[in-house]
């Protein structure tokens, strides 16, 4: 059973300028095995995935019902697959928590999905 679906649009350039004026950024967006992927990416590239998993980190938090602040940005991560798939890794939530990205030159677009358990 859905218990939550979020969505969230978020410019690509907004995030990069938040990194460029703060180096610190991603280090407060993302988890140490996020960050630990993120550093090693090419900067067009690492625009992208920094914007694309803050913009899951915001879907979340509204599928949740809370939105950022009662979900904190280290509380969900996520991880790609073998196949490049990306999983939440970890979240606050009891069920599962499936997630979509979708990118353009200058927006990602992310949708969580937070499925209860059937019982």
């Amino acid at each position: 059973m859905i218990a939550g679906l979020g969505i969230d649009l978020t410019e690509i350039a907004r995030i990069q300028d938040a990194q460029a004026r703060n180096p610190h950024f991603a280090e407060k967006v993302l988890t140490p095995r996020e960050l630990a992927i993120f550093e090693h990416m090419a900067p067009a590239r690492a625009a992208e995935w920094l914007a694309g998993r803050f913009s899951v980190k915001e879907s979340y938090a509204k599928a949740f019902g809370t939105g950022l602040g009662k979900v904190a940005l280290h509380d969900v991560e996520v991880l790609d697959d073998a196949s490049g798939k990306p999983v939440v890794t970890a979240h606050p939530f009891t069920g599962r928590a499936l997630v979509s990205i979708s990118h353009t030159q200058t927006l990602v677009m992310t949708e969580v999905i937070l499925e209860a358990s059937d019982k």
